[in-house]
């Protein structure tokens, strides 16, 4: 609302305007504090009101003072509804409730972060899906976009001649997905992330040959546990969480059986 008022102004040369903002008005008393403000020095008035008791008070009391009144919402609920063929059910400061997504994300979030890059392994069994992948596949973005689904996501990175945590084969909980990318796109990731950090690294981190035997070796290690593997090579971050959402689900359903 006040984004579109201030758009509004600015199609007019010389014109500024003070704002007057009263935010999360729900009760009659905190209404009438607004009104008085408004019969002390009466502009336009713009609302967001849905209760209709308030709604009418706010333009009876402007109509008194001469101050024209609008509500912003209405004429795009008259469209929703015209659009739905449902009349909406008013909830006063309904976008800003917090339920229990928000906080299912918030604790994913939080997990994710503390999770990352093969840290605090001892606590994989509370993850609902752990990525393995070697450097470059995409683990650490896939895991916040998982996780702002509310999904508790760790990752572990492949290392060359450096073995996993010996725990994460014996978890029962996490679905547990394993990521790889063609060795071509691996190097030229790499390359690009050295470039722009000015950085050195081992030359095999880089080396063709070398980076398509860390494949070679990951898939092996992939299907010897039975690890689901999606290859990341073309997907965007989303495709790839969408690809393990849905492995979440089948997981997830097992484990209720």
């Amino acid at each position: 609302m006040i984004a579109v008022s201030r758009a509004v102004v600015a199609q007019y040369d010389g014109v500024s305007s003070i704002e007057h903002l009263y935010p999360m008005v729900r009760s009659q008393a905190q209404l009438e504090r607004a009104i008085a403000e408004i019969r002390a020095a009466p502009g336009v008035v713009l609302y967001t009101l849905v209760d209709s008791a308030l709604a009418q008070r706010l333009e009876a009391a402007c109509q008194a003072v001469g101050a024209p009144s609008l509500s912003v919402l209405q004429p795009i609920l008259n469209l929703f509804q015209a659009y739905l063929g449902a009349a909406a059910n008013p909830k006063p400061g309904a976008q800003h409730m917090l339920n229990a997504h928000y906080f299912s994300r918030i604790d994913a979030l939080n997990y994710t972060m503390a999770h990352d890059d093969g840290q605090m392994w001892e606590n994989y069994e509370d993850a609902d899906v752990l990525l393995i992948g070697v450097s470059r596949t995409s683990k650490t973005p896939t895991s916040i976009y998982l996780a702002n689904r509310g999904i508790k996501t760790a990752n572990v990175p492949i290392v060359p001649n450096t073995p996993l945590p010996k725990s994460i084969f014996s978890l029962k909980k996490p679905l547990i997905v394993g990521l790889v990318a063609s060795a071509e796109r691996l190097v030229q990731v790499r390359q690009n992330r050295l470039e722009s950090m000015h950085s050195m690294a081992d030359p095999s981190y880089v080396d063709p040959v070398a980076v398509h035997d860390e494949i070679i070796k990951s898939r092996k290690l992939f299907a010897h546990h039975g690890w689901p593997v999606i290859d990341v090579t073309r997907r965007s971050i989303e495709e790839t969480a969408a690809a393990i959402i849905d492995l979440h689900k089948v997981h997830r359903g097992r484990l209720a059986v």
